[in-house]
């Protein structure tokens, strides 16, 4: 038995970091994502390396787990009486964000020397975000309002057009390079999509209709447990996004339970454990010295996806007609990304090996940045939506 004291030791630790963070940052005005992602960094091996390996070993699950809370709650702000609201300027903003962003960094990185298959991969690897992040400011904020409404539904739909030019981007590529390897990857993209919604639908028909009857309208919390393990569970198995999934059936749960209270209070209640672990294990895997491997090139690529994310989120929000004061800062409050955008640069590498080791550094660098730098601009962006709402309200 002592062989697990170091995990429960760790663990106990972990927990008390959390709250610690949690009451920092709400002294501080620090998004507590941060605090808990630079606690990581100082206790990973980049630091003094004081997190169990077997601990460690356990990002993986753990991020399945509380992404794919974060994907049932995002899918819950998709009611049919916020899209009625907000539903184009959601879509509008997402899809500008996504090809401006696109767009802006593969232009520059190839205007620097970038071969231009890489640069375009690149691109595509700047349009995923970290909803999780995003999310958890909102709420430590206590954000209200359209700006944190549309931002939660932006961030519930971008990763799935994130996915789709993805796929169309790797197949440019391909035709660059003359690598008929990935022309396969839209259609994979696709597949892709279609499943992780049709299992969404699968999981969340039934869960509509049956979840809460035991409970007066409320789901119980095994209820909430039991779906979100169900569709991440059977996401992995199927090859299938459980992100999508997840928002899926949130989106259809919350619109078809017409007996439900508050479909999602259980997931909020037993969410924040698990993305305590999630956060600091997230902080202690990055990897510091690939700042150093692409140096000039990141801050280029920093540089460029901060212009493409402000640019295209000021755009879409021009083209869809919101609040003035509001569409400067949908790009900032976009800036977070996460792990997604590795995963999408070792498949870039797998296409692409005569690239692997320049686009996965790059992404691992600029992960590093977006996730503790992120969060901050999203905590600036909301603030300064609300003062402008205040001083126009006065």
């Amino acid at each position: 038995m002592q062989s697990y004291a170091a995990d429960l030791i760790a663990l106990g630790l972990l927990f008390l970091t959390g709250l610690a963070a949690d009451q920092l940052g709400a002294r501080s005005r620090l998004p507590r994502v941060t605090l808990l992602l630079i606690c990581g960094l100082l206790a990973g091996s980049a630091g003094f390396d004081l997190i169990p390996e077997s601990l460690a070993a356990l990002y993986p699950i753990i991020s399945v787990i509380a992404l794919s809370m974060v994907a049932f709650l995002l899918g819950g702000e998709l009611s049919l009486r916020t899209l009625s609201g907000h539903g184009r300027a959601i879509v509008v903003i997402s899809v500008m964000v996504v090809l401006v962003t696109q767009l802006t960094v593969s232009a520059g990185l190839a205007m620097i020397g970038m071969p231009l298959a890489a640069a375009l991969m690149v691109g595509a690897l700047a349009t995923a975000t970290d909803p999780a992040a995003t999310l958890d400011v909102i709420r430590q904020g206590r954000a209200s309002g359209d700006f944190p409404r549309r931002l939660k539904g932006i961030v519930a739909i971008d990763d799935a057009w994130g996915v789709l030019l993805f796929g169309l981007v790797a197949v440019l590529a391909g035709a660059v390079e003359g690598n008929g390897s990935a022309h396969g990857l839209l259609g994979g993209a696709l597949v892709e999509i279609a499943g992780s919604v049709a299992l969404g639908l699968a999981v969340g028909l039934p869960g509509a209709s049956l979840t809460g009857r035991l409970s007066g309208g409320e789901p119980l919390r095994i209820e909430a447990l039991g779906l979100v393990f169900l569709t991440a569970g059977l996401s992995l198995w199927l090859d299938l996004s459980y992100l999508i999934a997840g928002m899926t059936a949130g989106a259809v749960i919350v619109n078809l339970a017409h007996h439900h209270k508050r479909a999602f209070r259980e997931i909020e209640h037993i969410e924040w454990p698990f993305m305590i672990v999630f956060f600091i294990l997230a902080g202690a895997s990055l990897d510091l010295s690939a700042l150093w491997a692409v140096g000039p090139l990141l801050m280029g690529y920093v540089a460029l996806r901060v212009l493409g994310r402000v640019l295209g989120g000021w755009a879409g929000a021009a083209l869809a007609a919101t609040a003035r004061g509001e569409r400067p800062w949908y790009g900032p409050a976009l800036l977070p990304q996460a792990g997604v955008a590795i995963g999408m640069a070792l498949i870039a590498g797998d296409l692409f090996p005569q690239y692997a080791d320049m686009i996965t550094a790059l992404a691992i660098g600029a992960t590093v940045v977006f996730e503790l730098a992120g969060p901050l601009a999203a905590a600036y962006a909301l603030r300064r939506v609300r003062d402008s709402r205040d001083q126009s309200a006065a």
